[in-house]
C-alpha cells in the first residue's frame, strides 16, 4: 500500500509521495446569482408541509394550511 501524506497550508495543499501519480484538482466553478423576489416564510412549517404562494403576504409559505394530507383528503388546491 502507498502512504500519502496531506498538508494544507493556507490555499497550498502539499502532497508528498514516494510513488509517481498524476494528481488533478479542480475549483468550484461560478455560483448563480442570488434569487431575486423569493421570500420563504418557513416559521409556521410543519410535518409534511407544502410550499405554495401567499400573494396577500407577498411570499412563499410552509404551513399547516397546506400538507399533503390535505391535499390528499380532498383538500382545496
Amino acid at each position: 500500500m502507498t502512504a500519502v501524506n496531506v498538508t494544507t497550508d493556507g490555499k497550498t495543499t502539499v502532497v508528498e509521495d514516494t510513488t509517481t501519480n498524476t494528481v488533478s484538482i479542480t475549483t468550484t466553478g461560478p455560483q448563480g446569482p442570488a434569487s431575486a423576489g423569493f421570500v420563504f416564510n418557513g416559521d409556521a412549517k410543519v410535518e409534511s408541509s407544502i410550499v405554495y404562494y401567499d400573494s396577500s403576504a407577498g411570499e412563499f409559505k410552509a404551513d399547516t394550511t397546506t400538507t399533503k394530507l390535505s391535499l390528499v383528503e380532498g383538500g382545496n388546491f
